[in-house]
């Protein structure tokens, strides 16, 4: 059975009102009146065919289009506004807060395990009567190397050992040019430490180029070796909060006359033996020793008045001791998961 043009618009029109009722968003609507009003649309093709008509029925059909188109477009106008609305309050309801509930927790930032280390070193040394002292990470030659009984041959000159800024100027590689300096504008008596950063041609497991040191001095006109001994086992057992072995090695340093290597028992396996130590149960901690005289002549304190004790220690190799770390380029890596072991 032939379907009337008339009837066939508004079965168009039936269906386009039922599909623009079902459009769950705004996407879906926007397609609808694609289809249904575009420039290939359903109903726009309808508004080409009205020329083609019988004459008897042309203005019935062109009304009955032009309804429909209406129509229609209200219908999608109306869903679009509809679909909006419903779409904001969904946004809206998606981004509710409820304040009643607790709150959602952060990781609090903690301090770096070198910095907590510093800290702890700096305290220690403050409560002896230690001053502390700071000093420019380029130095000059004087500063780091002659003032220091380090001649012009001596093997930590070496461009393997140092970085050059220039044939004058070196990145430092201890801070002990701090101690010069201080000693050049402060009269014993005198008891310092300093940290900082220090630089050396150096990489591996247990060496990174750049890292932290901590040098002491002492100068008064009765300071033994004994004093010496006393303030460094005073320190050991105070950073690691308990008794400790310690012993003193004879060892060589420009600066110093007479040197000694610091060994204290291993704290991993109770001087026992394991894989840390050697299986030796000692671990090496720190270098010391007796300020050379050449050291007062440079910087015009008289020997014959004044004796003076200093030591060096790396700020890291202690870390990695007192917090069990193994490989000292983590304290570099700044992963999040190994530094919340210490918040």
């Amino acid at each position: 059975m032939n379907v009337s043009p008339i009837a066939e618009l508004n079965r168009l029109l039936d269906d386009g009102l039922s599909d623009i009722a079902g459009a769950p968003n705004s996407a879906a609507v926007e397609q609808l009146r694609v289809a249904l009003l575009g420039r290939q649309g359903t109903v726009t093709a309808k508004l080409k065919l009205i020329g083609a008509q019988p004459l008897q029925l042309r203005r019935e059909f062109g009304a009955a289009v032009n309804r429909i188109r209406d129509e229609l477009a209200n219908a999608l106008a109306q869903r679009s506004a509809g679909v909006k609305e419903e779409e904001r309050q969904a946004k809206i309801e998606a981004q509710k807060v409820d304040v009643t509930l607790p709150g959602r927790t952060r990781h609090a930032g903690s301090l770096h395990p070198v910095s907590r280390t510093l800290r702890r070193i700096e305290k220690i040394f403050t409560r002896a009567g230690f001053d502390v002292a700071y000093g420019p990470e380029i130095e000059d030659d004087f500063h780091n190397f002659e003032a220091l009984n380090i001649p012009k041959n001596h093997p930590a000159r070496a461009m393997h050992d140092t970085f050059y800024v220039s044939d004058e100027t070196v990145l430092r590689t201890h801070t002990s040019p701090v101690q010069i300096r201080y000693l050049e504008t402060h009269t014993p008596p005198v008891a310092v430490i300093a940290p900082g950063r220090v630089y050396r041609c150096d990489s591996d497991v247990t060496h990174t180029p750049m890292f932290h040191q901590v040098e002491g001095l002492a100068v008064d006109d009765d300071i033994s070796f004994a004093d010496l001994k006393g303030v460094l086992v005073f320190f050991l057992e105070e950073f690691f909060e308990r008794e400790l072995p310690v012993r003193f090695r004879p060892s060589f340093f420009p600066f110093t006359e007479p040197s000694a290597e610091v060994d204290m028992g291993c704290v991993f396996c109770e001087g026992q033996g394991c894989r840390i130590c050697g299986h030796s149960g000692w671990i090496e901690v720190l270098g010391c020793g007796m300020v050379h005289t050449e050291v007062f002549r440079q910087v015009g304190i008289d020997n014959e008045l004044y004796t003076g004790y200093a030591f060096g220690l790396g700020i890291e190799r202690l870390a990695m001791l007192r917090y069990g770390v193994d490989d000292l380029r983590l304290f570099f890596e700044n992963e999040v998961s190994f530094l919340q072991q210490f918040g």
